[in-house]
This record gives C-alpha cells, structure tokens and sequence, in this order.
C-alpha cells in the first residue's frame, strides 16, 4: 500500500521529538551534540547555517551516519545528542525518523532555520 508524504510527516513527527531554539541552546551548552542542517547546499550559500552545524543535505544522510558506509561522517556517532533543521522542519524530521531507525537515541527537530534566526542563535553568514 502507498504511503503519502503526509503519513511519512505523521510518522516522523511521532517518534522524533519537537524542541525549540531555546531548548536546543541549552542541548548544545551541554556538550556532546551534532547539531545537524539537512538542506541542500545552494540554500546554506545563501543563508547561512546555524553555528557549528555539520551539512548533510538529506539526500546523503544515511551514507553519512552509517559507520559501515565508506561516506561516513566521523562526527556522527550514536551516542551524541542531534539536533536536526532545514528550512521549514519537514526534512528534519524524516531525517530525524531515519537517524532513529538507524539505531541513533537522542534526536531532536528544531524545525526551521528561520526559527532559530528569529530567536536570537548563532549563525555563520553565508560566504557571499
């Protein structure tokens, strides 16, 4: 039977849970997080990124966070707290159900981008 993207967001949404940008700053502060940006390159040019964040456009993802794939990312590992966003916090959460199901505890979604702008968090600006 076919899933629509609704019932992937549902399902996400059900099992990764939803912080906000202050609740993410106090994460962050306590060390030992992989703060996480899904989006795809050409919107971190243009934009920015949240301080300290590691791209990985959601489309590499699980090549990234597999430490049996040879594009493993070191700076994940299963024990860190990740805290995902992309531009309006749908990709972070099907990133964050995927982090899950892949064996990865501590997974927050901060939602959007522009939230965490708008609450005052660090940003590097993109390089223009």
């Amino acid at each position: 039977m076919a899933i629509s993207v609704k019932q992937m967001l549902e399902a996400a949404n059900a099992v990764v849970t939803k912080i906000t940008p202050a609740q993410a700053k106090e994460m962050i502060g306590k060390g030992n997080t992989l703060v996480l940006d899904v989006r795809d390159a050409p919107e971190i040019e243009k934009s920015g990124k949240i301080h300290g964040a590691v791209n990985v456009s959601r489309g590499m993802l699980e090549f990234r966070a597999d430490p049996e794939s040879p594009y493993h990312d070191k700076a994940f590992a299963k024990e860190k707290t990740v805290i995902l966003y992309c531009a309006s916090g749908g990709r972070s959460a099907l990133a964050g159900k995927v982090l899950k199901d892949m064996g990865y505890a501590h997974v927050y979604n901060v939602g959007a981008f522009k939230d965490w702008v708008d609450a005052g968090g660090a940003i590097e600006k993109p390089v223009i």
